[in-house]
């Protein structure tokens, strides 16, 4: 039973010094890594050092240019003795925003002292716990790690996400561990496009996300349930594309009953070595409308959770993606880190 948290993190903050327009903010993980050590839970957990994923690592899913352009910063391009890095540096887009910071796009800000670091140690860290649950040394695992990951493609970023963490982890699972199996459960209310398309044509990951979906309305628009995978990893991509708004919104009798008949049944039968949880919890109830709008409980994130420990020997790594509402993304990381520990907590 293991944690991950690296302070480092914290430092990717936008230039503007002002929170309340940038909900991806640092208290994020700093108000869970606070709740699990007053509830007594890390107490209960090895916590290990987080680290920084290395740029072999990060091209194992992104382009040898995006992480070049997002995973260097000033002080670490000295050593990068690199004409190719210069040429890649002049071609840096960057837009300013309203609150008077930078960003990568409207909503992804960019610091261009901490940006790198924090996101290549969100990458790390969770690649690092993966390792190590996979090789039998820890039991299974919940990753405190902002930015979150599963929007980045190999090639952009996107969505507050620079580097794909859990993509990154099933990748290095898969070369250096020859793990043959890997499930990845993505249950943040946005679809992961990123990690869907990294494994797209891959028999050997299963990806299976649950997001509000709306006809494509809903950010980022992609994730119908038409969207299965394709050539030679046809059907192991599936989509539980909620629709119809927020009437009435999506709440646990419906998670509970997307695990129950689907999930679970696909899970059992394609028998993972390990699962990966992307475990965004912007579905949480108090997330308005734009963020999300749904009603799902934090019992409820603990009962799927549970339920994920039923698979690969119990070898479950959770990685936290999105989640905006403190109180809300609080409750419910201390409520499947409960679950990690096998304290038993009734749904009712």
């Amino acid at each position: 039973k293991s944690l991950v948290y690296d302070s480092q993190m914290l430092k990717h903050q936008c230039t503007c010094g002002d929170n309340s327009s940038h909900p991806e903010h640092a208290g994020r993980i700093q108000s869970i890594w606070s709740r699990l050590q007053e509830r007594g839970l890390r107490a209960q957990c090895e916590v290990i050092r987080g680290r920084k994923a290395t740029l072999e690592e990060l091209q194992s899913v992104h382009s040898e240019r995006h992480v070049l352009l997002y995973g260097t910063n000033p002080l670490n391009r000295l050593k990068l003795d690199n004409r190719k890095l210069a040429g890649i540096l002049s071609q840096r887009m960057f837009v300013m925003l309203p609150c008077g910071g930078v960003g990568v796009d409207n909503d992804t800000i960019w610091n261009e002292s901490h940006t790198s670091t924090a996101s290549r140690m969100a990458a790390g860290s969770v690649t690092e716990l993966a390792f190590r649950v996979a090789k039998g040394e820890l039991k299974n695992g919940f990753a405190v790690v902002r930015p979150p990951g599963h929007h980045a493609d190999p090639s952009n970023p996107m969505g507050f996400c620079y580097f794909n963490s859990v993509a990154i982890a099933a990748k290095q699972l898969q070369q250096k561990l020859s793990a043959s199996k890997i499930l990845i459960v993505d249950w943040d209310v946005h679809h992961g496009n990123g990690t869907q398309e990294v494994f797209y044509n891959d028999p050997s990951v299963l990806y299976i996300s649950l997001h509000r979906y709306d006809d494509g309305n809903f950010f980022p628009g992609s994730g119908g349930p038409a969207e299965v995978g394709s050539g030679a990893g046809e059907g192991f991509n599936i989509n539980v594309a909620w629709t119809g708004g927020l009437e009435p919104p999506m709440s646990d009798a419906e998670y509970i009953a997307a695990f129950r008949s689907v999930v679970m049944p696909i899970a059992q039968e394609f028998s993972p070595d390990v699962v990966l949880v992307s475990s965004g919890f912007d579905a949480a109830e108090g997330h308005p409308a734009p963020l999300g709008g749904y009603k799902v409980t934090a019992k409820c994130f603990g009962f799927l959770t549970r339920q994920l420990m039923g698979l690969a020997g119990g070898r479950v790594i959770m990685a936290l993606e999105g989640g905006h509402d403190l109180t809300a993304i609080c409750d419910a990381s201390e409520a499947c880190v409960s679950a990690l520990l096998g304290i038993e907590v009734s749904l009712v």
